[in-house]
């Protein structure tokens, strides 16, 4: 069997070392980092996720600030607080809950939030940063990030001359992630829903990493034995099992056939997900560093 990648145990070693480097902050006489999250509208699964993002924040000895705002609030009014985010010298990152509102341009939004504060790394100077592979001051989104990091924990940071296969295409996990893999030396594919014969090539991956959104996909025999399989995937789908109307969580991964091949695996829930904030908690830190003049901090 597979060894099981613990993204728990991870992320709780990148806050741990994140609490330490505020600690360090603080000592030398500088701000704190800050944070501020805004929500607009009442997505259940977004306040879930904003809740947490705000207590980790906390939890690090981050200034935290969080904007909640109504469904109907205008373009206009979420880009005045940004705006005002921007000049705020105590808040080094800002994060836009997504999905926004439909009246409201979600792209837009992005672009008007400072690159040097957009720890969600989704800002073109950002992504162009790290498609150039000018990694020292680009914010990478976090869960291509955290992803990275289990895989080096398995790996070693060494990964020259490994086949990586990425399944999807996205511009949040897919294409950032190919661009990491690619900046550490790996031979690198993009395979999506257009490419011909996908077992096949996934079959070629030292390294799988798999995120389409879609329940177990990913079958034991796409895997190449003693692969690493990173499951960026979370999915609910019924378990009549456990009674009527019951959901479990799944990933993009079949787990139980691809544990049988793999060489490690993350599971889900427990893998990639604690990785993405604690991340985030990362990219903060690291952005208020920089705006003190100190050399970025690596994880």
């Amino acid at each position: 069997m597979a060894e099981v990648i613990d993204g728990k145990s991870v992320a709780e070693d990148v806050v741990s070392k994140v609490k330490a480097l505020t600690a360090e902050l603080s000592a030398k006489g500088a701000t704190n980092p800050g944070l501020a999250v805004v929500i607009v509208g009442e997505d259940p699964a977004s306040q879930v996720y904003v809740g947490s993002k705000s207590r980790t924040a906390k939890e690090c000895g981050f200034h935290s600030l969080q904007h909640t705002l109504p469904t109907d609030t205008s373009e206009e009014q979420l880009l005045k607080i940004i705006g005002d985010l921007n000049a705020d010298k105590s808040i080094h990152g800002i994060l836009v809950q997504l999905p926004l509102p439909g009246h409201i341009d979600a792209g837009k939004v992005i672009q008007t939030i400072a690159p040097e504060k957009d720890v969600d790394g989704f800002h073109f100077i950002n992504v162009g940063k790290l498609g150039t592979g000018e990694l020292d001051t680009a914010f990478v989104p976090c869960t291509p990030a955290g992803s990275m990091l289990l895989i080096e924990r398995v790996r070693g940071k060494d990964l020259s001359g490994l086949n990586a296969v990425v399944v999807g295409r996205s511009n949040i996990v897919g294409k950032p992630m190919a661009n990491l893999l690619l900046a550490a030396n790996c031979t690198v594919t993009i395979a999506h829903s257009r490419t011909r014969d996908l077992p096949a090539l996934a079959r070629t991956a030292d390294i799988l990493v798999a995120a389409v959104g879609r329940p177990e996909m990913v079958k034991g025999d796409w895997v190449k034995p003693g692969a690493t399989v990173i499951d960026v995937g979370i999915n609910r789908i019924p378990a009549p099992e456990k009674g009527e109307g019951k959901s479990r969580l799944v990933g993009d991964v079949a787990y139980a056939e691809a544990a049988k091949v793999a060489g490690a695996i993350t599971p889900v829930p427990g893998g990639v997900g604690p990785m993405t904030i604690a991340m985030l908690m990362a990219n903060t830190v690291a952005s208020a560093y920089l705006a003190a003049g100190l050399k970025r901090p690596s994880f």
